[in-house]
């Protein structure tokens, strides 16, 4: 009997360890930001763990799919870069139902709506002057975020 127990737990750790590891991985993401909008919070460079999977709430900072269109293009870059997702690290500033901050973001400043709809986010870089954000581009659709940053990581 107590070889059977022995038997099973010896292949049930490594199994559970796997599951874990799975469910941590398509959880769980490593991004590595680039550019000054974030500085002096997150410098060019660092890498972060962003958790998909959470409804984004006021003050956390997201990982957030762009269009191409909306972030500017490296001096050279390719065609090829205007097809390629862009991934953006923001803070949310508004949620939906919050208050539209129509003074501080001139894009939202003519919207019909006095609160932030349904699916839609209002985010900021913390280096307002390097920026692209809702200052400039208003609403962020909400189903774009990849995860909310939950710590930085050693580097």
């Amino acid at each position: 009997m107590t070889t059977r127990i022995g038997w099973w737990a010896a292949a049930l750790v490594p199994a559970v360890g796997l599951a874990t590891a799975a469910a941590l991985g398509r959880r769980l993401v490593v991004v590595t930001v680039c550019g000054a909008s974030m500085e002096p919070t997150y410098r060019s460079g660092e890498r972060v763990l962003a958790r998909r999977g959470r409804t984004p709430a006021v003050g956390d900072v997201v990982v957030v799919e762009t269009a191409a269109s909306d972030t500017p293009l490296a001096p050279g870059a390719g065609a090829g870069a205007m097809t390629a997702r862009n991934w953006i690290i923001k803070r949310v500033a508004a949620v939906p139902g919050d208050p539209v901050p129509r003074d501080r973001f001139p894009a939202l400043a003519d919207v019909p709506e006095d609160r932030v709809p349904p699916g839609r986010l209002v985010l900021l870089g913390d280096n307002p002057e390097r920026s692209q954000d809702s200052r400039r581009l208003g609403y962020f659709p909400v189903e774009r975020v990849l995860g909310s940053v939950v710590r930085r990581l050693p580097g």
